[in-house]
């Protein structure tokens, strides 16, 4: 009965009107980060003649803010009311937008960085109120299956996101480029009106006035959890790798390949292709893999990778391990996404999320702050043979976990917030 049960609510994923209004949402700001990251990124490269430090520094400026107040946002994202968080993020996001194009235009072109800076701050109120979300109206057995879609999502713009912010920047140049970014969180604000209504919880009241107790009861949660734990190890190794290689990427283009910067796009775009490939194959076999093991295996990969990236001189042999990569990638993006859910019962999701995530980011801010320093001392081929070794411990940190099983409270509210979403509709 339970399998007819959940073979009769799988097609429903599609239909499932969060699904499709996150979805949408989540294409249009797509549009937006990615134009305006590239027109930051080919701007500043312009006006410092392509400064290791001036370059990294647009990084940290999109990561730091997430460090530092993940752990806030992910508390708040379970105090608060999630839909209405993310539509007053989302316009917020676009009066700064706004704002600091006209300080960039009457002012100093180093403003640029704040554009970044302010809307990464809202996105950490932003982000793990759509997690629990997720968690409220996805039903367990498609939990990876959603998060394919989600991957899905991210791969087509790594496909078309460099071109398209290389042609904004290139045909319009830097202020309408970033002024993208400003409608497409208006038009998002407008697209979450379309969220299933917040539901009011009696715990959500009783909690006012114990901030605190809220914010510590994450980290508690955590630390008891033998796999988030190990999550934790694994989000700080590959958070150090992959801040190294997301910085200096562009110096693996001019300097190991020889060719001009804008080769770059052709780079993420290979890796955004692979990304969609490997997004398809995953949701495939997803149900029968346990996401740690999907983590491990990206993971593995993922380093022999980078290791291979910094030592080739070859642009087939890059491209090819480019792609190589990509497919993988949505192993990790998946696993990890998926273990935050099935680990984490709803009323804690956002703060579990709110603590992990830090460390990721904490870790990638920290390796961007000195990728200027680690280039102007080692070679590239020594950073990223090391980026790729960090990488393979973190999947070694996944093997004591491997054969671990979700808690079954986290499932128990699955049930009633499927039909609540149904009723929705």
């Amino acid at each position: 009965m339970n399998k007819q049960r959940e073979n009769a609510k799988s097609p429903n994923l599609f239909r499932n009107r969060f699904m499709q209004t996150i979805l949408l949402s989540n294409m249009l700001l797509q549009i937006g980060i990615w134009v305006r990251n590239f027109a930051i990124l080919l701007y500043v490269a312009d006006k410092t003649n392509n400064d290791p430090s001036a370059i990294s520094l647009i990084s940290v400026a999109e990561f730091a803010p997430i460090f530092i107040f993940s752990f806030i946002g992910g508390t708040f994202a379970d105090r608060w009311r999630p839909k209405r968080t993310m539509i007053w993020c989302d316009l917020l996001s676009a009066v700064s937008v706004f704002l600091v194009l006209a300080t960039v235009h009457y002012g100093s072109w180093q403003s640029v960085y704040l554009v970044t800076f302010i809307s990464a701050i809202l996105s950490q109120f932003t982000q793990p109120s759509a997690v629990r979300l997720f968690k409220l109206h996805v039903p367990e057995e498609q939990l990876q299956q959603g998060m394919a879609l989600f991957q899905t999502l991210m791969a087509i713009f790594m496909v078309l996101g460099p071109m398209l912010g290389t042609f904004a920047y290139s045909t319009f140049g830097l202020e309408t480029s970033v002024a993208v970014m400003g409608v497409a969180f208006l038009l998002s604000a407008l697209i979450l009106t379309r969220l299933p209504k917040d539901r009011q919880e009696p715990q959500t009241e009783a909690g006012k006035g114990q901030f605190r107790e809220q914010f510590v009861e994450g980290f508690r949660y955590v630390w008891q959890s033998p796999v988030l734990r190990m999550l934790g190890v694994a989000f700080i190794l590959t958070g150090l790798s992959m801040g190294i290689t997301q910085t200096l990427g562009l110096f693996v283009v001019t300097e190991r390949l020889g060719s001009d910067e804008k080769f770059l796009q052709y780079l993420l775009m290979v890796y955004g292709a692979a990304m969609l490939i490997g997004g398809g194959l995953v949701s495939v076999f997803a149900k029968r893999v346990a996401p740690q093991l999907l983590l491990a295996i990206g993971m593995l990969i993922g380093g022999v990778c980078t290791v291979i990236v910094g030592y080739s001189t070859s642009i087939p042999v890059t491209l090819g391990v480019q792609f190589l990569s990509g497919l993988v990638f949505p192993c990790i993006h998946i696993g990890i996404s998926t273990m935050i859910l099935k680990w984490s019962p709803a009323s804690i999701v956002g703060r579990v999320n709110g603590v992990l995530n830090p460390m990721f980011v904490g870790m990638m801010v920290i390796s961007m702050s000195f990728a200027g320093a680690l280039k102007d001392a080692f070679s590239l081929v020594s950073i990223y043979t090391g980026a790729g070794l960090l990488l393979l411990l973190g999947a070694l940190a996944m093997m004591p976990i491997m054969n671990s099983k979700a808690p079954e409270h986290t499932q128990s509210a699955q049930p009633a917030a499927v039909d609540m979403n149904m009723n929705a509709h």
